[in-house]
Parts: C-alpha cells; sequence; structure tokens
C-alpha cells in the first residue's frame, strides 16, 4: 500500500465517531485543518501515551484552528470507554473493517514476537482547511507524538 501523496486531496472519508455519530473529512474543509492519526488499539499502553498526549495539546492546536482525530479498526464501545477512562476530548473514529486505513496506505504488514501478521501501521496526516495532504510527520514517538504534531503546526500553519 502507498501512502496518499503530499500536496494532492486527502482521501475523502466518513467513519463513525465514539457515539455513533457520522464524520466526515468534508465537514472540517473551508473550516479547520485536520490531524488524522491512525493507531493500532484503545486502550494500550503505547495508545494511551499517544491520545493522552494529543489530548493536552488540543488547546494549543485549536489556536491554530486544528483538530484532532484518531483512527482505529476499535468498535465504538471500545473507543467510548478509552475515551472515558482518559478523559479524551476528541473524536475517535472506528474503521473496522480498515477500509480508511487502507485507502490511506497504512493497514499493512506488521511484526511482533516473531510472528507477522496485517495491521494498523501507527501513521499520522496533516490536513489544511482545503483537504490538501500537507505532511506525514515520521520521526515520532507515542511520547513526544504530540510535540512533534505541535512544532509542525505552529510552524505552518502559524503564519496563515
Amino acid at each position: 500500500m502507498a501512502l496518499p501523496k503530499i500536496g494532492n486531496l486527502a482521501p475523502a472519508f466518513t467513519l463513525n465517531n465514539q457515539n455513533g455519530e457520522k464524520v466526515s473529512l468534508k465537514d472540517f474543509r473551508g473550516k479547520q485543518n485536520v490531524v488524522l492519526y491512525f493507531y493500532p488499539k484503545a486502550s494500550t499502553p503505547g495508545c494511551t501515551v499517544q491520545a493522552c498526549g494529543m489530548r493536552d495539546a488540543l488547546a494549543e492546536l485549536a489556536q491554530y484552528d486544528t483538530v484532532v482525530l484518531g483512527v482505529s479498526p476499535d468498535k465504538e464501545p471500545a473507543l467510548q470507554k478509552f475515551i472515558a477512562k482518559q478523559g479524551l476530548t476528541f473524536d475517535l473514529l472506528s474503521d473496522p473493517d480498515h477500509q480508511i486505513a487502507e485507502k490511506y496506505g497504512v493497514w499493512g504488514l506488521k511484526q511482533f514476537a516473531g510472528k507477522e501478521y496485517m495491521g494498523l501501521i501507527r501513521t499520522t496526516f496533516i490536513i489544511d482547511k482545503e483537504g490538501r495532504l500537507r505532511d506525514i510527520p515520521e520521526k515520532f514517538t507515542t511520547k513526544n507524538h504530540d510535540q512533534v504534531i505541535l512544532t509542525w503546526v505552529r510552524e505552518h500553519f502559524g503564519s496563515e
């Protein structure tokens, strides 16, 4: 699977959030930038660290007209529990059949404990108000993800 090309329109999607409400990329067009991050599984250690970092960065991201959407293969009840337990204040989107992950090129072969399997590859996409893909940050960990995203947003959306 190939990642979408920076500068092109980001692949369109409509997914249910944790409450079963439909959320589409087009909902943000002309209004807000979107940090769309794909994570493997709610309530796991790395995904929790990453989500809490994004939660803590939301107020500053909002200063740059930027929202956060997390996407995983988890079903809505698991997303609701994750949000409640961690006090998350942004939408988590359910992609159980990984159609959107495949569209974004982030469903692929992974390795863990010597076994290979298909799964979601942790990836973040920064999309501008026009719906164009502006960046796919590569160098981050779950611990510094929020700072990498904040730095990029400050540098690129701060001057707009």
